[in-house]
C-alpha cells in the first residue's frame, strides 16, 4: 500500500479494513509477539469509551469490578470436562517459572469460569450470599493460527461477567438481562444494529447449557459476533463444589452466568461504518467530537483568527462537545482536515479571514462531507444538534443494510447458492433466514458451506414454524445462516 493510500472496499475489503486501521493510527501488529498487537493512544481511546459506557450499564445493574489471577492451574479446565475440550487447541501453558519446572502447569488465562469457580466456592455458603455479581476487566490469551487486528488476536482485552444464583429462573434472566445490555450499547453507543439469538447447541460456549449472542453484519456482510452470554447451568458449581444452603435448609449448587465482549467490539465499529477515506466514528463513541482548524495565509492574519478559534471551541466545549483547537505550526489546512478526515472525528470547524468578517464558521460532518456555513455565536447548538442527528443517521443506514441484506430462503440448495458468491474480500454476504433443526448434523451440514449458523432470533419476525432445509422435520421458527469472522 502506498502512503495514504486506502484499498478501496470494492477492490479488497480485507485490505481495506487493514489500511483503516493503519491510518487511523489505531494499532499495529505486535510483530516480535505472534499473533499480538500494539493498541495506539486513538484505538485505545475508543476502547476507553466502550468500557465506560458498559462499566455504567455494569454498576447500574448491580455488578462489581473485582480482578483474579491470569494464572491458572491446569488441574482446575479439567474439572468441567467439556469447558476443556472446547479451549484445548488455543491454550498457552506455562510449565517453567524462576528457572525451575512447575510441580503444577498454569494456564494463561482463555476465560476465568474456572478460577472464579474455585473462589465462589469460598465466598457463598448461604441463599444471604447470592446473587453475587461480579465483573472482570482483563485480558485473555487464546493462541490463534490466523489473526487479524482487534477481530481475532493471541492477546485481547476483555470484560467477564460471572454471577451466581439461587434457582435456575434468576440465572436465566441475568444472562437475557446482559445480552439486552450489550445490544443496548451496540446499537445506541456504537450505531451498530444486532439480531439477538440463541446460539445452536454446535454453537453454545463450552461448559454452558446456554448460550446467547449478539449478530451483527459488516459493509461486506458477513456476521460478527459482537457479544455473548452463558446459562451455565450448575456445571461449574458441581465442577468446583459452589454449594449454598437455600432458604429450605437444604444444601444445593449455584446456578452460574457468564458474559463477556472484547476489543474485537472496534473492529465491528470500523468495518459498520467506516468509508474509502478512512475512519468513521459515531458521535456517542468518538474520544473527540470536534475540532477546530484556523485558515491563514498570512502571519498578520493568524493571531485574529487563532484566538477567534479558541473562542470557537470554547463555546463547543460549553455545549457539552468534546473539541480541541489544530492550530499546530508546519501543517497545512489541507493536512490537518485529512488528518482528522482519517481518524474519523465526526465534525470539523473550519474558521478563515472570510469567515472572521462575516461571522461565520464552516461545519463539515465526517460521514456524509456536507457542509454547512453558521454563524458563529449559534454554532455550539448547531454542532450538538448535528452529532445528535449523525448518531441517529448512522444507526439508521446501518439498520437499513442489515434488512436489505437480509434473505429468506427455503431450501438447502437456496441458502448454497446465496452464500457461494460471498468473499471476505469483495463482500456480497447476506444474513440467511432458512428453517433448520438445533441439531449436530444440521450445523455440519452448514459448516460444509463454510458459513454458520449465528443464532435462533429471540423474536421471530418471519413467518413462524417451517420445514427444516434439512431433515424435513417441523421447526419453530428461522435461524440466521451467514459467513462469519
Amino acid at each position: 500500500m502506498s502512503k495514504n493510500r486506502i484499498t478501496p472496499r470494492s477492490e479488497d475489503f480485507a485490505a481495506w479494513y487493514q489500511d483503516v486501521i493503519a491510518q487511523a493510527d489505531m494499532a499495529e501488529p505486535a510483530e516480535v509477539v505472534k499473533g499480538c498487537m500494539v493498541i495506539k493512544p486513538h484505538g485505545y481511546a475508543v476502547w476507553e469509551k466502550i468500557q465506560a459506557a458498559l462499566d455504567k450499564r455494569f454498576k447500574a445493574t448491580g455488578h462489581k469490578n473485582a480482578y483474579f489471577p491470569m494464572l491458572i492451574p491446569e488441574s482446575f479446565l479439567k474439572r468441567e470436562a467439556e469447558h476443556v475440550e472446547g479451549f484445548s487447541p488455543e491454550l498457552a501453558v506455562v510449565t517453567i517459572a524462576g528457572g525451575e519446572e512447575l510441580e503444577e502447569r498454569y494456564v494463561l488465562r482463555p476465560t476465568s469460569e474456572t478460577i472464579i469457580g474455585h473462589f465462589f466456592a469460598k465466598w457463598i455458603q448461604s441463599w444471604r450470599d447470592l446473587p453475587l455479581l461480579i465483573n472482570q476487566w482483563a485480558n485473555v490469551i487464546r493462541w490463534e493460527k490466523r489473526t487479524r487486528l482487534f477481530l481475532r488476536t493471541t492477546e485481547f482485552l476483555w470484560q467477564e461477567g460471572h454471577t451466581a444464583h439461587a434457582t435456575e429462573e434468576e440465572a436465566r434472566q441475568e444472562a437475557r438481562r446482559m445480552l439486552e445490555v450489550y445490544a443496548d450499547v451496540a446499537e445506541n453507543v456504537m450505531g451498530m444494529p444486532v439480531v439477538k439469538g440463541l446460539k445452536t447447541r454446535t454453537e453454545k460456549f463450552a461448559g454452558a447449557e446456554k448460550s446467547y449472542s449478539i449478530e451483527a453484519m459488516m459493509q461486506n456482510g458477513l456476521a460478527l459476533q459482537a457479544g455473548t452470554s452463558h446459562e451455565l447451568g450448575q456445571n461449574f458449581g458441581r465442577a468446583f463444589d459452589v454449594k449454598f444452603q437455600n432458604q429450605a435448609g437444604q444444601l444445593d449448587y449455584v446456578w452460574q452466568t457468564s458474559w463477556g465482549v472484547s476489543t474485537r467490539l472496534i473492529g465491528g465499529l470500523i468495518m459498520t461504518h467506516s468509508d474509502d477515506k478512512g475512519l468513521v466514528l459515531p458521535p456517542n463513541l468518538t474520544p473527540l467530537q470536534a475540532v477546530v482548524i484556523p485558515i491563514y495565509r498570512k502571519d498578520t492574519d493568524r493571531e485574529a483568527i487563532v484566538n477567534r478559534a479558541h473562542q470557537a471551541a470554547a463555546a463547543l466545549h460549553n455545549a457539552g462537545v468534546t473539541v480541541e483547537v489544530d492550530d499546530r505550526e508546519g501543517f497545512t489546512p489541507g493536512n490537518k482536515f485529512f488528518h482528522w478526515e482519517q481518524r474519523g472525528i465526526p465534525v470539523t470547524v473550519e474558521l478563515g479571514p472570510r469567515d472572521l468578517e462575516q461571522g461565520v464558521v464552516v461545519v463539515k460532518r465526517r460521514d456524509t462531507g456536507g457542509k454547512e456555513a453558521v454563524a458563529q455565536d449559534s454554532a455550539g447548538g448547531y454542532v450538538t444538534g448535528l452529532l445528535e442527528r449523525m448518531q441517529g443517521e448512522m444507526f439508521a443506514r446501518a439498520r437499513q443494510r442489515l434488512k436489505d441484506n437480509t434473505v429468506v430462503a427455503n431450501s438447502f440448495e437456496e441458502v448454497r447458492e446465496i452464500l457461494e458468491p460471498v468473499s471476505a474480500e469483495r463482500g456480497g454476504g447476506k444474513f440467511v433466514m432458512a428453517h433448520l433443526k438445533d441439531d449436530p448434523a444440521t450445523d455440519a451440514k452448514i459448516k460444509a458451506l463454510k458459513a454458520t449458523v449465528r443464532c435462533i432470533p429471540l423474536t421471530d419476525e418471519y413467518d413462524g414454524p417451517g420445514k427444516c432445509i434439512v431433515t424435513v422435520e417441523t421447526v419453530p421458527q428461522r435461524v440466521v445462516i451467514a459467513k462469519a469472522y
